[in-house]
C-alpha cells in the first residue's frame, strides 16, 4: 500500500482524484492541502466523499509531504515550480497534473504563461505522461508531467495517422468541445450557469496555451526526417459539466488503405482506448466519469481528407484518472487498477 499526497485538492481535479482513489487497492490519500481551507474537512467540502475519508486539508508542507511515496499537484501553473526542486532532492515521486513541466523549452513555456519558470533545471527529467506514448518512461521516471485535456483527446486521435506518415502534419486542424469544468472550480463570470446555458461558443481562436504542448507531443511520433508539426487548434465551451469532444481533420498524403485497421492495430493493447466499429460517431456522455478516450475514424467521400472524433472526460481520461493510470505504472501495479470502471448513463 503506497501513501498519497495531493496538493491543491479543493479543484474538480483533486476531488476527481480523492473519488479515483477512495476504492484503490494499492494507494491511499494520507495528505490533503489546502491554504485557504486549512482545517476544513474534506467531506465538508465534498460530500460526496463522506464516509470514504477522515481528512482535513492543511498547509502544504515539505516534510509531511516528503512522507508520501507519490505527491500529486492539481494546481494551477506555476504553483509546483516553487516545491518541486525540494521534493525531487528527497527522492519523492511527482505527478504534476499543472501545465508547468510539459513543455520542455522553459522559454517557450514562459511566452505562454506570461511568467519565467521557476526551475528549469528540471524539465529535462520531467517525463510527459501520455502512457500510449511513453509508458516505458513513465515506469522509471521520478517527475511526470500529466498531459492537459486537450491535448490527450487531440494527440490519441493524430497519433496513428502521424506514426504511419498518412497526413501532412503541417496542416493539421483540431476542432475540440470541453465542458466548463475544464476552467477550474474558481468563480467566473463566462462560467455561469445563465452564461452558458444553451449557447455555445469559441475562445482562444488566436492562440491556446495547449497549442505548443499538443506540437511538441504531435512532433515526438512523427517518423524521422518529417516536416515540423502546425497545428491550427479551436477550442469552444460546450453547456455541459464535463467531458470534450475532438474533431480533427488532415490531409493524407498517401494512400489511406484500411484506415479502421490501422487504428484498432495501433491500439489493439491499450486498456484506455476504445477505437469505435467503422461509421460510429461516440459520444461524451459514453465517457463520463470514466478513464477511456473513444475514437473514430473517417475518409469522408475518399477525397484525401482524414476526419477522426475523440471523446474522454476532460476531469479522468484528461487529468485525475490519466494521473492514476500513471502512478499505477510508476509504482508497478496492473495499470488499470482503480480505473477498470464504465461510463456514467443516463
Amino acid at each position: 500500500m503506497i501513501q498519497v499526497g495531493i496538493v491543491g485538492g479543493t479543484g474538480y481535479t483533486g476531488v476527481e482524484l480523492l473519488r479515483l482513489l477512495a476504492n484503490h487497492p494499492q494507494a491511499e490519500a494520507k495528505v490533503i492541502t489546502s491554504r485557504a481551507e486549512a482545517g476544513v474537512r474534506v467531506d465538508a467540502m465534498y460530500p460526496n466523499l463522506r464516509g470514504f475519508y477522515d481528512l482535513e486539508f492543511t498547509v502544504p508542507d515539505v516534510d509531511t509531504l516528503s512522507g508520501c511515496d507519490v505527491v500529486f499537484f492539481a494546481t494551477p501553473h506555476g504553483v509546483a515550480q516553487a516545491m518541486m526542486p525540494e521534493l525531487i532532492s528527497r527522492g519523492v515521486r511527482v505527478i504534476d497534473l499543472s501545465a508547468d513541466f510539459r513543455i520542455r523549452d522553459h522559454e517557450v513555456w514562459a511566452d505562454w504563461y506570461g511568467q519565467p519558470h521557476g526551475c528549469p533545471e528540471l524539465l529535462p527529467q520531467a517525463v510527459y505522461g501520455l502512457p500510449e506514448v511513453n509508458r516505458e518512461q513513465i515506469a522509471g521516471a521520478q517527475l511526470i508531467a500529466c498531459p492537459g485535456c486537450y491535448p490527450t483527446a487531440i494527440q490519441l486521435g493524430f497519433i496513428p495517422l502521424l506514426e504511419a506518415g498518412l497526413i501532412d502534419p503541417k496542416d493539421l486542424v483540431a476542432s475540440a468541445a470541453s465542458g466548463v469544468s475544464g476552467a477550474g472550480r474558481q468563480a467566473k463570470v463566462d462560467n455561469l450557469m445563465a452564461e452558458v446555458t444553451d449557447s455555445f461558443k469559441a475562445y482562444g481562436c488566436g492562440g491556446h496555451r495547449h497549442l505548443p504542448e499538443l506540437e511538441q507531443g504531435l512532433g515526438d511520433v512523427l517518423p524521422v526526417g518529417s516536416d515540423p508539426v502546425q497545428l491550427t487548434f479551436v477550442p469552444h465551451l460546450l453547456p455541459m459539466v464535463r467531458g470534450i469532444h475532438a474533431t480533427l481533420f488532415g490531409n493524407l498524403t498517401a494512400s489511406a488503405g484500411d484506415l479502421q485497421a490501422l487504428f484498432e492495430a495501433r491500439y489493439a493493447d491499450e486498456p484506455f482506448v476504445d477505437v469505435m466499429p467503422a461509421g460510429s460517431h461516440p459520444q461524451t456522455r459514453s465517457v463520463k466519469s470514466v478513464n477511456t478516450c473513444r475514437l473514430s475514424v473517417f475518409e469522408p467521400q475518399e477525397r484525401g481528407k482524414v476526419v477522426v472524433l475523440s471523446v474522454i472526460d476532460n476531469l479522468t481520461k484528461g487529468a485525475s484518472g490519466q494521473a492514476i493510470q500513471n502512478m499505477n505504472i510508476m509504482f508497478g501495479f496492473d495499470e488499470t487498477t482503480g480505473l477498470n470502471l464504465p461510463g456514467l448513463l443516463p
